[in-house]
């Protein structure tokens, strides 16, 4: 699966949101200052081109919607982030982010009980 652009990953995050939507919705839900409605066209025709997002047509326009889902994106990118920054261990990665982050025991257990409730 590729990795998104932060343009890309904004517009995702919308669809996700909105499960489908056309370019005008996807707009109205950006912050300000909006794009030009071209230039979040031309990105979600690239979603498109990666495999991210598909389309219906509607009238004359378009309604998009993901192909991805937000877990499957999610779960890769911690894949490619543990492995690239911490040698593939999620060990190395959380003990990374306790030191950095400064979490507390109380804080790490309160994350555990969260962990095995799934």
């Amino acid at each position: 699966m590729k990795q998104l652009t932060k343009a890309e990953e904004d517009i995702m995050q919308i669809l996700w949101d909105l499960e489908e939507s056309n370019v005008a919705t996807i707009i109205d839900q950006l912050p300000k200052p909006k794009p030009a409605y071209n230039t979040v066209s031309t990105i979600v025709r690239i979603l498109e081109s990666k495999g991210f997002v598909d389309y219906r047509k509607e009238g004359r326009g378009h309604i998009y919607f993901p192909k991805v889902s937000k877990t499957e994106y999610s779960n890769q990118s911690i894949n490619k982030l543990v492995d690239g920054y911490f040698q593939g261990s999620f060990k190395s990665m959380v003990s990374f982010f306790m030191k950095k982050n400064d979490i507390s025991i109380k804080d790490m257990e309160a994350i555990m009980k969260e962990i095995n409730k799934d």
